[in-house]
């Protein structure tokens, strides 16, 4: 039994079927990917399975125990966090409160906080804190306000609001959209040093050079059905996926 299974999920928006008859299961401590072309469903699936979106039918199982009847609060309080396509972090704030205020609401159980003076005198929080930005390598701008940062470095700080959490499953869409291959490449590197944490990752990705760098078992979705679920190596010579995603090219 996997940390996440996905059992016979649909969801509708209207006549639209986004999700048909998703299954998938995803084992503890490794890194899943699931590709597909564009309105597969992959994100409708993520916002499924952190609370933001209700499944017409089907169940989710996380850690054995159902998950679709939980708040997207007691989700991620039971230990998943997300990272979204498009970073959301505070802008206005500094690196270092950016990362405080879900290291507060991971402790405290809420995001309803005191005031923010009171917050950052929380000196265990906010050595914490400091030690997850060192570990995504951005504790030099700790007291950068956020939304000066390149799209990089923004991803790597929602990365830190994320970790601060100690997930035990972390959901990333797109987590390398809109970067330059640099960019790319460290954020590679970074995924690869969490995933040896034993943290459980569930990746959906376009840039094929990172799912093949990082993913142990790849889902492939297309009209919101799975077609495939395979280790790398055969994911790239199957003729489904090819015409499914690629029109027949080869990956």
């Amino acid at each position: 039994m996997g940390i996440l299974e996905v059992k016979g999920v649909n969801k509708n928006f209207g006549g639209l079927k986004a999700l048909d008859e998703v299954n998938l299961e995803v084992e503890q401590g490794t890194v899943h990917a699931i590709i597909g072309p564009n309105g597969a469903g992959k994100s409708t699936l993520l916002n499924c399975l952190i609370g933001r979106l209700k499944p017409d039918t089907g169940t989710v199982l996380y850690e054995g125990k159902p998950l679709l009847a939980r708040s997207p609060h007691e989700i991620n309080q039971a230990g998943i966090s997300r990272v979204f396509q498009t970073p959301e972090i505070f802008a206005d704030q500094t690196l270092l409160e950016n990362v405080m205020i879900p290291a507060f609401a991971r402790r405290d159980g809420s995001f309803a906080m005191k005031a923010w003076n009171s917050v950052s005198g929380e000196g265990e929080l906010r050595d914490k804190a400091l030690a997850m930005l060192e570990d995504v390598g951005l504790k030099e701008k700790a007291h950068v306000v956020a939304g000066q940062l390149s799209r990089g470095d923004k991803r790597r700080l929602e990365l830190a609001m994320c970790l601060v959490q100690e997930p035990k499953l972390l959901l990333l869409d797109e987590p390398t959209a809109g970067m330059a291959r640099a960019d790319t490449n460290n954020t590679i590197d970074l995924m690869k040093r969490i995933g040896q944490t034993g943290i459980t990752m569930v990746v959906i990705e376009h840039d094929m050079h990172v799912v093949f760098s990082l993913a142990q078992k790849i889902s492939v979705l297309a009209q919101g059905t799975v077609i495939v679920e395979d280790l790398p190596e055969n994911i790239k010579g199957n003729p489904k996926v090819q015409e499914a995603y690629l029109g027949g090219a080869h990956l």
